[in-house]
C-alpha cells in the first residue's frame, strides 16, 4: 500500500519510470519501496462505435495522509508519467479505512504481520 493502477499508459513505458517513481513516492510517504504495487490495465476504450485509445488515468489505493502528502504525491506521478511524453492525464485517490481493510483474515488495525 499505496496501490498505483495506470490505464491508457503501456506497461513498457511505465517499467522507464517505475523505479524513480517508486523511489520518490515511498520519501514522500516516509515508507519502504516494498510498499508499493505499480499495475497497469489493459482497457480498450470505446467512443462512437470506435475503438479508440483509452484515456490515461492513474488510480490510487491507499491510506489517507493528508492533503500536503496527497498534494506531493500527485505531483511526483504527474511529473515523472510527462516525462515519457504524456501530455495530459488524470490521478485519482481512493482511501481505505485500516477498520475496512484486511491482511490475511485480519483486520488492519488489529494486524500484527
Amino acid at each position: 500500500m499505496p496501490h498505483l493502477l495506470f490505464r491508457g499508459l503501456e506497461a513498457e513505458k511505465l517499467q522507464q519510470i517505475s523505479r524513480p517513481l517508486v523511489d520518490e513516492l515511498a520519501k514522500v510517504c516516509s515508507c519502504g519501496r516494498d510498499n508499493f504495487t505499480l499495475e497497469c490495465m489493459n482497457t480498450t476504450g470505446v467512443w462512437e462505435g470506435e475503438q479508440v485509445p483509452s484515456f490515461p488515468f492513474v488510480e490510487v489505493s491507499w491510506f489517507e495522509r493528508g492533503d500536503e502528502v496527497r498534494d506531493r504525491f500527485a505531483e511526483a506521478v504527474d511529473r515523472l508519467v510527462k516525462t515519457l511524453g504524456v501530455p495530459e492525464f488524470e490521478i485519482a485517490f481512493r482511501t481505505y479505512e485500516e477498520k475496512a481493510y484486511y491482511i490475511d483474515g485480519v483486520r488492519f488495525d488489529r494486524y500484527k504481520g
